[in-house]
């Protein structure tokens, strides 16, 4: 859910995250149309997307909510090499937040942890 200082940024995110991944696309994306209820027009009512292969979903939300994006509930993502895994996160981390760099944690070889722009939460790690 896209709310708070991210409310409106469901599109613009979507269209990044299936520009980074292989096999990705929009399934969905539904607008919220004028004077409709839990949003504003043009907004993401709902879109379902896929990121190579796997399904998510996400809106905006112009409700006051008391919480937003946390570190505590990430995207993980195995990368098949350290190209893969450096595009990610330096596409990714841009005016984002770095958590762990990329670096080898001893229970990987090379893993990093990142939020994005918008909050969400990733981490990379090479398989």
């Amino acid at each position: 859910m896209f709310a708070g200082e991210q409310f409106g940024k469901a599109a613009e995110a979507i269209n990044l995250y299936i520009s980074l991944f292989p096999q990705s696309f929009i399934k969905t994306m539904e607008y919220f149309q004028a004077g409709e209820l839990g949003g504003e027009e043009g907004t993401v009512k709902n879109a379902v997307f896929t990121l190579s292969g796997t399904e998510y979903m996400a809106f905006d939300s112009a409700m006051g909510h008391q919480f937003t994006f946390t570190p505590s509930m990430s995207i993980f993502v195995n990368c098949e090499s350290e190209e893969e895994l450096d595009k990610l996160f330096n596409e990714l981390s841009k005016e984002g937040a770095v958590m762990m760099p990329p670096d080898n944690y001893g229970f990987s070889e090379k893993f990093a942890w990142i939020a994005d722009r918008y909050g969400v939460s990733w981490q990379f790690n090479l398989k």
